[in-house]
């Protein structure tokens, strides 16, 4: 509750402070907060946004979700939107304009003087999800012969329209990716040092055409706050910060478990029932063709279920229990993968784990739903039948949680999209398979 009454507080003082008044007060004010304050105003945000300064109105533009950033420059004045556009990082312009229509994008890029519009266009032209499409041109290059002092003294310049001014990045005559300093370098050492005396000639860099996801795992393995982007030639593109890498894993995490459940990654809550239910259908019908299988298996025993009705009792808990489990070894095999935790060197010893663990909850499993089922209908046979049954169901959770996402990226497939429908498929016809196979064969005994 605290929290947003402070932004309904903040919204009431942003509409009824005077515009020479909010200039004086705005340096306390994070952009952020201004954000939040806009999404809960329903009235004509022009009244908040003319009032804001310049630089404090690109920063709250800059922060907006893609479709706001539109929504926002649509509602200020052209002078203004043009000041933005100028001012704006080219990673986040390049999102902006990627994400609307031709017509839409052209507007904005027609604002632009004609070396950032070439710039952007460039931009535009890498796939939105891989390095290229998601770094940032605004660097700090310096060539290896400026001392310290002209260093600093050209970073004093060119710092303000850096996208970051932790890391320069040295580059020879071709721009060719040579080192890189850190601004600790600079401080601690004397102005009459050279770079090339002080730069670090092993850089991690990342390919532009590196997928996204990719890139946010080297980041995560590194720790750094800045990467550069090189192409084929090791010539340097731009780079890539940390804040857009958080962004990118968010957006990475979210699409994982929303594609788990059969849903469309830009799935929202805000979204109305006619997007919703054209997202959610086709897996939903994806599901009954599943859940006909396993009806078709269970209709092969009709007679046997006939006989003996108790088996009708047990059967959800065989696939039930096995769907459990089989999604358990899914998650962490969807998620290795995405992390490239999960690689040819320990692929075998990943599988024998999983597959000693499915034996092991099987027999766990098993000998208590035997018991269970023993004390229910007073026959030891029936305890075996279903205790066996749920061994070879769980075993076969592990094979298909392990198997299903590995071949599924061999046939450049997202595991996270259609994983979980073959792997309950597995487990729900193979357990029915085995439970009512098993009572069939053994059924003089029941």
């Amino acid at each position: 509750m605290e929290f947003i009454s402070y932004h309904e507080n903040l919204l009431k003082y942003l509409l009824y402070i005077s515009k020479e008044d909010l200039e004086i007060a705005i340096s306390h004010i994070h952009p952020e907060d201004i954000l939040d304050a806009l999404r809960l105003y329903e009235g004509d945000k022009k009244d908040i946004l003319s009032k804001l300064p310049k630089d404090i109105l690109v920063d709250v533009v800059d922060q907006a979700e893609d479709e706001e950033k539109y929504e926002l420059l649509s509602i200020v004045s052209e002078a203004r939107q043009k000041h933005i556009i100028d001012e704006m990082s080219s990673d986040e312009l390049t999102d902006l304009l990627g994400s609307l229509s031709n017509e839409e994008a052209n507007k904005i890029i027609y604002k632009m003087n004609i070396d950032d519009a070439k710039e952007i266009r460039e931009l535009l032209s890498y796939e939105e999800d891989t390095a290229g499409g998601i770094m940032a041109t605004e660097f700090i290059a310096i060539k290896e012969d400026m001392s310290i002092a002209n260093t600093l003294k050209y970073l004093q310049k060119e710092a303000p329209n850096a996208e970051t001014a932790y890391y320069l990045y040295v580059l020879n005559h071709n721009s060719k990716l040579r080192g890189v300093v850190s601004l600790r370098d600079l401080v601690i050492n004397d102005f009459n040092v050279e770079i090339k005396d002080i730069m670090n000639e092993n850089v991690i860099s990342i390919p532009w055409d590196m997928d996204q996801e990719e890139v946010g795992n080297i980041f995560e393995k590194y720790g750094l706050l800045t990467m550069p982007v090189i192409d084929n030639s090791n010539r340097m593109l731009g780079i890539i910060t940390a804040d857009d890498i958080f962004e990118i894993i968010r957006e990475e995490d979210t699409e994982d478990i929303y594609r788990l459940a059969g849903l469309d990654e830009d799935e929202k809550i805000e979204r109305n029932i006619r997007e919703s239910v054209k997202n959610r259908l086709p897996w939903l019908f994806v599901n009954l063709f599943t859940a006909i299988l396993a009806s078709i298996t269970v209709s092969f025993f009709e007679g046997t279920i006939q006989r003996i009705v108790a088996l009708a009792t047990f059967m959800p808990i065989v696939a039930g229990m096995g769907g459990n489990a089989g999604t358990q070894t899914l998650t962490l095999i969807v998620r290795s993968i995405a992390l490239g935790e999960l690689t040819i060197d320990n692929t075998k010893k990943v599988l024998l784990k999983e597959l000693g663990i499915g034996i092991f909850n099987g027999i766990a499993i098993g000998l208590s739903i035997g018991i269970l089922s023993f004390l229910w209908e007073k026959n030891i046979i029936f305890g075996v039948v279903i205790g066996v049954a749920m061994i070879l169901n769980m075993l076969i959770a592990a094979i298909s949680g392990f198997g299903i996402p590995i071949i599924l990226k061999k046939l450049n497939i997202d595991p996270a999209l259609a994983s979980a429908v073959f792997v309950t498929t597995m487990t729900d016809v193979l357990g029915f398979f085995f439970f009512l196979g098993l009572a069939t064969l053994l059924i003089d005994f029941l």
